[in-house]
């Protein structure tokens, strides 16, 4: 018998814990797409992206002739000039692959550009949400816009707006 009023204090004692955490959900995308600073960066980076991937287009259709050229002349050329031909594509190639690497590769310029931009503006973010949960004594903030799935969240809890009044950002609301 005291075995199952033990288990069962022990679960009371666990749902009491458990509901007088305090929760807030944020949607740090929505955040940030309503900071302006945020917009104006993010497409500046756009703009470099599209302008780094013509780059890569350009050597992509130079590699599409090449490889046209190639067959179409590849019987009429000796076995050197083939392995040539064969060489200048597998060259190229390679340069392409490592274009595509550098820019938009893991720790690529697009990372490091997005880090030197974006990463002072979250910082900003990051600190008014520590502030607004110290303040407002939150147990735990869950971001709704990425990584953490929130399959249902009570639109209360929702302190996006509160956060970007926190960061002096007028909200339409």
């Amino acid at each position: 018998m005291n075995k199952y009023f033990f288990i069962g204090l022990i679960s009371v004692l666990v749902s009491v814990t458990a509901s007088a955490q305090r929760i807030a959900v944020i949607d740090t995308k929505y955040i940030l797409s309503n900071i302006p600073d945020y917009k104006i960066l993010d497409k500046r980076i756009q703009v470099t992206s599209a302008e780094w991937q013509k780059e890569i287009d350009a050597k992509q259709a130079t590699l599409d002739i090449m490889y046209k050229d190639y067959d179409a002349e590849q019987y009429m050329l000796t076995e050197e000039l083939k392995k040539k031909r064969q060489a200048d594509i597998h060259s190229k190639e390679k340069e392409i692959q490592e274009l595509q690497k550098k820019r938009f590769g893991y720790q690529g310029d697009l990372f490091k550009e997005r880090q030197n931009l974006v990463k002072p503006i979250q910082d900003k973010v990051y600190n008014a949400i520590q502030k607004l949960s110290v303040a407002r004594s939150y147990d735990l903030v869950l971001d709704k816009s990425e990584g953490i799935t929130v399959i249902f969240a009570d639109p209360k809890l929702d302190k996006s707006d509160d956060v970007l009044r926190e960061l002096g950002i007028k909200v339409n609301n």
